[in-house]
């Protein structure tokens, strides 16, 4: 199987994100073609069918997709049949904005852990989940099998946060931090620019006028 490119990957999350209140709008027998897809998502149809093409065969000719199966295939294929453990680090406004969403534990993403180096929030919980320390991080990861940090915290503390981290056996971080993280070990890094991606949406005003 060729190996897909990471747009690909990342759009499959937007047809998961879809298909769950589609289901929920027009039931569990539902069928839903490329084309509606596309025309929902604001994509094309020939790259919604690309997409789907580098995880073997989906839909049928003049039926279209089952829309459970398709979300269910989808939803394999994204990992999410499993648990999978996150912590936060940083509990700051970010950090406590992230822990105290609802929608991870719908994707079997859980919440197991906050790091901080606030005396005044180490030993206390926040929306039920525990806030440890930085320094004891990695006996913490290992006891609770994290699979995935999110990095919250200011920029100078960000790559040797993520240093620790890797060090600790984590092997995905999200960095939300404004700074590009890199690693000499195998682990996998996203970075989440939200200023960059501001000033994109600034540009496209800009030339809309």
């Amino acid at each position: 199987m060729k190996k897909p490119p990471e747009i690909s990957i990342s759009r499959l999350s937007l047809y998961l994100r879809f298909l769950d209140d589609y289901l929920r709008q027009k039931g569990l027998n539902a069928t839903i073609s490329s084309e509606e897809l596309a025309q929902q998502l604001d994509l094309n149809p020939h790259q919604i069918r690309k997409d789907l093409s580098y995880f073997g065969k989906f839909g049928s000719p003049g039926v279209g997709y089952r829309a459970q199966e398709l979300k269910s295939r989808v939803s394999e294929i994204l990992g999410l049949r499993r648990k999978w453990n996150l912590c936060i680090c940083g509990s700051g406004n970010l950090g406590a904005a992230l822990a105290a969403y609802e929608g991870f534990k719908k994707m079997n993403l859980h919440i197991v852990a906050l790091f901080d180096n606030d005396p005044l929030k180490i030993g206390k919980k926040f929306q039920g989940i525990d806030v440890y320390s930085t320094k004891g991080m990695a006996s913490v990861l290992a006891w609770l099998k994290v699979d995935i940090a999110i990095i919250a915290v200011p920029q100078e503390a960000a790559q040797a946060l993520a240093d620790k981290l890797a060090d600790a056996g984590v092997k995905a971080i999200l960095n939300f931090a404004p700074v590009s993280l890199s690693s000499s070990k195998e682990i996998k890094i996203r970075n989440m620019d939200v200023a960059a991606e501001l000033l994109n949406l600034t540009y496209f005003l800009s030339t809309a006028r």
